[in-house]
């Protein structure tokens, strides 16, 4: 399941990029300069370092989570897929974010697919919690799975969060996604206060 789930979360992060490579023959075609494949399209570039980004912490965070597994069960896998789902369909809202800009539907879609991951997340994260015999006891660090849950959880929260103000400020769309960093934040806090 793990490599699974890493093959799907390559491609997925590697389609990303394919529209902004077909953007030089475009800008050619039109006999425009070659810094217009850059310049003329700075959505589009940041759009796809925008979820570039959550791709490649979703999936280390899901890495992390997984090291230590050693037997899935049906839910797990079920629930797996779910996530994957929303990593998938990513590219999607990404693309729409290049072509429509700071619109208000484009902005639910991105939120609700990045939404629908972390909830994924956290159901697999409780099932790795209550089952026993999922993961490699002798692998766990103490307290490592119900960090990586109470981060998670907290990180739905704060997309929730961000959406609300995504929608009601459209100006932060986007940045209002720094809220996910508080979760992270307030946790090494703790930890360093330890």
């Amino acid at each position: 399941m793990i490599l699974f789930t890493d093959a799907v979360t390559a491609i997925s992060i590697t389609l990303l990029v394919l529209p902004l490579v077909d953007l030089a023959p475009e800008v050619a075609s039109a006999h425009g300069q070659a810094s217009e494949v850059i310049t003329g399209h700075l959505d589009q570039i940041w759009s796809f370092l925008l979820s570039f980004a959550v791709i490649a912490n979703v999936w280390r965070e899901h890495h992390r989570a997984f090291s230590s597994v050693v037997k899935v069960t049906r839910s797990l896998t079920v629930w797996n897929m779910g996530w994957l789902l929303s990593v998938v369909v990513l590219p999607l809202p990404t693309e729409m974010i290049a072509a429509f800009g700071r619109n208000r539907f484009v902005a639910g879609f991105y939120y609700a697919t990045l939404l629908a991951g972390m909830v994924c997340r956290v159901v697999m994260l409780r099932i790795l919690k209550t089952t026993p015999g999922l993961l490699d006891e002798d692998d766990q660090e103490p307290g490592k799975l119900q960090e990586s849950y109470t981060e998670s959880y907290l990180n739905a929260l704060s997309l929730v969060l961000a959406l609300v103000l995504a929608l009601a400020v459209p100006v932060l769309q986007y940045y209002s996604l720094l809220l996910l960093l508080l979760p992270r934040w307030a946790l090494l806090r703790r930890r360093r206060a330890r």
